[in-house]
């Protein structure tokens, strides 16, 4: 297994945490290798700000993604800047609300949820959760005991339900897709 996974945003959102989140998630708790590049402009907040993040099942030998298999957008400008990078087969995930996109791509409103569960610092947890349940890079359970062993202290319980908001999402739209596809639509009586 390799996965090469760019995320990108504007500083303050916290993507660099998300993606260290998802780089010791994938070491420490599901006992894989992985790496974790960061680059953000000489502006703290407001800046443009990317984490790459590789996971494998055997030795890394090149940190830096050129074409990542996964790319994670939470702002407009990081997709202009990145998309153009994602592999042909490549998934795209995206804030809704802060980025829009004419492909086919995951959809989740990680900001609104975030401002809904009261913190709008949280919407990179909420991108966390959803990740997680859309790929499976990383477990549910080595990301969740990640995001808490990650976050400052009270605001644990906080930011475990707003992992589990992303999941959630996440598995609901997954099962979304697969009833589509199976040619169900509406509500299920």
């Amino acid at each position: 297994m390799l996965k090469q996974i760019t995320i990108t945003g504007f500083g303050g959102q916290g993507v660099v945490l998300a993606g260290r989140i998802l780089g010791q998630a994938a070491a420490l708790g599901d006992k894989r290798e992985s790496t974790l590049v960061q680059s953000y402009g000489p502006e703290s907040r407001g800046g443009a700000c990317s984490a790459q993040v590789t996971i494998a099942d055997g030795p890394i030998f090149f940190p830096y993604i050129e074409n990542p298999d996964i790319l994670v957008c939470m702002s407009q400008s990081g997709y202009d800047k990145h998309y153009p990078t994602l592999r042909n087969d490549g998934v795209l995930i995206i804030d809704q609300d802060l980025v829009k996109s004419p492909v086919d791509c995951f959809a989740v409103p990680s900001t609104r949820f975030a401002e809904e569960l009261g913190n709008q610092m949280m919407a990179n947890i909420v991108m966390v959760g959803f990740f997680t349940g859309i790929t499976e890079a990383v477990s549910l359970e080595a990301a969740r005991k990640t995001v808490a062993e990650s976050v400052p202290k009270g605001t644990v319980e906080k930011n475990v339900k707003a992992f589990e908001k992303g999941w959630d999402f996440a598995r609901a739209t997954l099962k979304g897709r697969r009833e589509k596809a199976a040619g169900r639509t509406g509500v299920a009586a």
